[in-house]
């Protein structure tokens, strides 16, 4: 069977929503309810439907300004809006922000179970191995985060054309686990998966990596090679840390996506390919226009859709559930043994802020689990590891604190605690210099020989 697609209902007239939900929930779909939009919008993150279903006349937040904020929260979740008081204008101004289907009552039941099929079909994909699990492309992909949500249905219709996606985001943060889910849900599922760092091939040897070369074109060409664009044909190439791409090299990649064939190093004749392109950055690919190191034909190019992946600390909530995911793994490497945080150890890795992202959360749990004796992982075993990594940026009165505390020590060890010294070479009168010592609780008499 496949899985029970979601559906929020939305109406303050509670027997039209009891008949709805009855005749949805028959059908085998898992209802949510709601009496007005402002209780539609505090169940839309925790229940995460498919599809929104409401009416548009309400007290308070009404139908279409529901739709506005469900669209702010996750711009591919379809709404079907139903209204007695339905005109064509009303309709056609709907439609054209965005609303999926806009019906009138009294709905016969068959229309509205079309209208719900036919939002599933566009969102989440109609038929085939996808369209009965629809998590499974994303399996690897651990989250619960309403931002994470929006951005992985976003990534999913994307999936379903062949547009070329660029994946943004500080390095960490999973960009190749996108790409991979991406190529999951794609026509080119099939066909191979290839990635490739940029930065870990040098450039001398980039361009034969990429489009391969023919025997004898360069010295060490001992034989032909095919290279990475035709061993992913009828698949999906991986363009990690494109932003560091060579050039030269990026003309070359350029001419393969205007013209679909590649041109191997010493070869006369080119090589048709098809082959979907993701590429990856974490660097600002405008400034790297503006100052001439990447070319903004390849950009637009490469940029058809743009999809960004957020630092880890803008998901907080996804913390635990992927701490717990790296333990079961971890565990299993060590010694089987289950392990579990305590309350006070999730909550500092909760609390932390990660400049390293996933990739460091990953390294501290590691951390952790090599050096846990029992069951529990403590916060003790937690605060060292991410005290190594952590680049906390201060807020400005804490800094100008520490900075001024550090500044007054260091003039009482110049001065061997001198306070008159002290206080001429900081340039501040003696009265005034003894109020900043006793604000950062200095003893000038500790510092003299």
């Amino acid at each position: 069977m496949g899985r029970q697609y979601k559906i929020l209902l939305v109406d303050d007239e509670a027997d039209l929503l009891r008949l709805w939900k009855l005749r949805l929930e028959s059908k085998n779909y898992q209802v949510a309810v709601a009496s007005s939009g402002e209780e539609a919008l505090a169940t839309f993150s925790a229940f995460k439907p498919d599809v929104v279903l409401t009416d548009l006349r309400m007290p308070g937040i009404d139908g279409m300004a529901l739709f506005e904020a469900v669209r702010s929260l996750n711009k591919s979740v379809p709404v079907i809006i139903i209204t007695a008081h339905g005109s064509i204008p009303e309709a056609v101004e709907a439609t054209r922000q965005g609303v999926f289907s806009f019906l009138t009552k009294p709905i016969e039941g068959a229309i509205l179970l079309q209208e719900i099929a036919k939002a599933i079909e566009v969102t989440c994909g109609g038929s085939g191995d996808i369209a009965e699990n629809r998590d499974e492309w994303r399996q690897d992909i651990i989250s619960q985060s309403a931002i994470m949500e929006e951005l992985l249905s976003r990534a999913k219709l994307v999936a379903e054309t062949d547009s070329t996606v660029l994946i943004r985001g500080e390095s960490g943060t999973g960009k190749e686990l996108l790409a991979i889910a991406i190529h999951k849900a794609s026509q080119y599922r099939q066909g191979p998966f290839i990635p490739v760092n940029c930065t870990a091939i040098p450039e001398s040897l980039l361009e034969s990596e990429l489009f391969g070369h023919v025997k004898g074109s360069f010295t060490g060409a001992v034989k032909s090679y095919a290279g990475l664009f035709q061993s992913a044909d009828n698949g999906t190439l991986f363009l990690d840390e494109i932003g560091d791409m060579p050039l030269h090299i990026q003309v070359k990649l350029l001419r393969v996506l205007q013209d679909r064939q590649i041109r191997p190093v010493g070869s006369p004749r080119p090589v048709p390919v098809n082959v979907r392109i993701i590429s990856a950055t974490h660097k600002n690919l405008e400034e790297a226009i503006r100052e001439n190191t990447f070319r903004e034909d390849l950009f637009y190019r490469l940029n058809v859709v743009s999809l960004e992946l957020p630092p880890l600390y803008k998901r907080k909530e996804d913390i635990p559930l992927l701490a717990e995911h790296f333990v079961g793994i971890l565990t299993k490497k060590k010694d089987g043994q289950e392990k579990r945080f305590t309350p006070e150890a999730m909550k500092i890795l909760v609390e932390a802020e990660w400049p390293g992202n996933i990739r460091q959360l990953y390294n501290v749990v590691e951390n952790a689990v090599a050096l846990a004796t029992s069951s529990l992982i403590t916060e003790d075993l937690l605060f060292d590891a991410i005290k190594q990594h952590q680049k906390k940026i201060l807020p400005l009165a804490e800094a100008r604190r520490q900075f001024e505390q550090q500044y007054l020590i260091q003039l009482l060890q110049t001065t061997q605690g001198n306070v008159s010294q002290a206080a001429r070479l900081a340039q501040r009168n003696r009265t005034d210099f003894y109020k900043l010592l006793n604000r950062h609780h200095i003893v000038p008499s500790l510092y003299k020989d």
